[in-house]
């Protein structure tokens, strides 16, 4: 997280054979080959823990042709530290690390990409009291 001090991030916990994993990465996918990456933190970190095998991540990515960042949190301590009780877990985080938003399985992409809205308005305008 100290990679996007000073910005907000979405960041996401999946698995693999997950529906509704499997329907959220693809959208975010997109998102991500789009976003302006100086302005926005992605991540998205695989609950390895919650998979059949412990690869089974790496080989969905490789699959899927994902390109987004991808951590794997061995066992589920970062799962749990952030209190997940689902995947999809996705969180927005704002400039100054606190959790601002959190999502669960069901919701749809329009809503995390709407509540990121504010958050990106504040930073780009922060971006441009500093120039």
């Amino acid at each position: 997280m100290s990679d996007f001090a000073g910005k907000p991030v979405l960041l996401t916990f999946w698995v693999s054979w997950c529906p509704d994993c499997q329907r959220d990465l693809p959208q975010k996918e997109a998102f991500y080959r789009t976003m302006d990456k100086d302005a926005l933190g992605f991540l998205t970190i695989n609950a390895t823990g919650r998979e059949a095998a412990p690869d089974d991540g790496i080989r969905f990515i490789e699959e899927q042709k994902l390109t987004f960042p991808v951590l794997l949190d061995e066992g589920l301590k970062t799962y749990e530290a952030y209190g997940c009780t689902c995947v999809p877990s996705t969180f927005i985080i704002d400039a100054d690390g606190n959790i601002v938003q959190r999502f669960g399985d069901k919701a749809a992409f329009y809503e995390i990409v709407e509540a990121l809205g504010p958050l990106l308005s504040e930073q780009e305008q922060a971006e441009s009291g500093r120039e």
